[in-house]
């Protein structure tokens, strides 16, 4: 059985692999904009209904004291193994384009 949310979308995608280190809400937004060369930028709203979802899988988990004002979030072991996942999955999308296989000439 194919794990929840699979494939991911490309903004949890970019979540998660931000959160492979500790980091709170507006550092995650500016981590991604970061990775995706500022093609990406989330906003408040999709952020935390994002994290609340893949806290939901336990993709990810909430590692800040609950009195903290800032909620600290990373990626747990699962999570890790769905970005393997993921990894192994858009590698073949990667060689199909540099193979040329799949195509219909």
């Amino acid at each position: 059985m194919r794990p929840k949310l699979l494939p991911l979308s490309e903004t949890m995608h970019l979540i998660m692999l931000a959160l492979r280190k500790p980091l709170h809400g507006y550092a995650i937004m500016q981590v991604v904009s970061q990775m995706s060369d500022g093609q990406v930028n989330i906003a408040a709203g999709t952020l935390y209904g994002a994290l609340d979802n893949l806290k939901k899988h336990n993709y990810i988990e909430l590692i800040s004291d609950p009195g903290e004002r800032k909620k600290v979030y990373q990626v747990t072991a699962l999570g890790k193994e769905i970005l393997e996942l993921e990894n192994k999955r858009l590698n073949k999308f990667i060689s199909l384009y540099e193979s040329g296989d799949g195509s219909n000439e």
